[in-house]
């Protein structure tokens, strides 16, 4: 997949809204953090009585998951499945954990979504559901 046009401020609050939507009908104070295509930051968003750690958090998943064009899913799957080594952990502002994804529009990616503050299957859960917005 390559990338494409950055994605434009107004989906980024259309997809950053339908998160926060998901996270407050499930009691989750997060941060989202979404990211064009060149790893830009486009949108930064703290829900109340977000823990301080996940803004820095989200955009790293963001970050990540543009920058490899994969969900950081994937690297926290490969370290728990014992890949965890110098090619992961030697990897400069990779965050092996999930809660990052890709955001595509046709068949090239616009962007990336990262969701901290709470479980990290929640925040992929909660990334997921801005997406469905788009």
């Amino acid at each position: 997949m390559t990338y494409g046009e950055p994605i434009h401020l107004s989906d980024a609050k259309k997809i950053v809204a339908a998160a926060q939507a998901e996270a407050a009908k499930n009691g989750w104070n997060m941060a989202i953090a979404i990211v064009d295509s060149g790893a830009n930051l486009v949108l930064l968003e703290k829900m109340d009585n977000t823990q301080l750690g996940s803004i820095e958090i989200c955009q790293a998943k963001a970050l990540t998951a543009i920058k490899f064009k994969r969900a950081t899913k994937a690297f926290e799957e490969t370290v728990e499945k014992g890949g965890v080594n110098l090619k992961i952990l030697g990897m400069p502002n990779v965050i092996p954990v999930e809660g990052g994804e890709i955001i595509v529009k046709g068949d090239k990616i616009i962007g990336a979504i990262g969701v901290s503050g709470a479980l990290s299957a929640q925040d992929t859960q909660v990334a997921k559901a801005g997406i469905a917005a788009l």
